[in-house]
């Protein structure tokens, strides 16, 4: 009975219940807000912030994004690996040292 328990797909079970029975008993318990026209308004440092007025730049985003994925994945490889490293670790860290650089070189310019 104690490892069905200890088993993720229970413990998932679990504890989505009793997260759902603790949101319910203090959604109760919670103080009410009072409703104003301004609620869902955006708010920046303090003044009100015209609609579409920051536009973000993404150019970079996925190469910072792929990057954390790549040492995330990376670093769970090494770790998990069986206390010393392995030929396949090495290869492994090996190919995202190469990645990393082929990520992060730099563009000729176009003449």
């Amino acid at each position: 009975m104690e490892n069905i328990l200890l088993s993720p797909p229970v413990a998932f079970v679990i504890f989505l219940l009793l997260s759902g029975g603790l949101s319910a008993l203090f959604k109760r318990v919670a103080a009410r807000g009072k409703d104003s026209g301004s609620k869902a308004d955006a708010y920046a440092c303090g003044e009100s912030m015209p609609e579409n007025q920051g536009q973000p730049e993404y150019s970079q985003f996925f190469h910072f994004a792929f990057f954390f994925t790549m040492m995330h994945v990376t670093v769970l490889m090494i770790a998990t690996d069986a206390g010393n490293l392995s030929f396949m670790a090495l290869l492994y860290l090996l190919l995202t040292v190469l990645s990393l650089f082929m990520l992060f070189r730099k563009e000729k310019p176009d003449r």
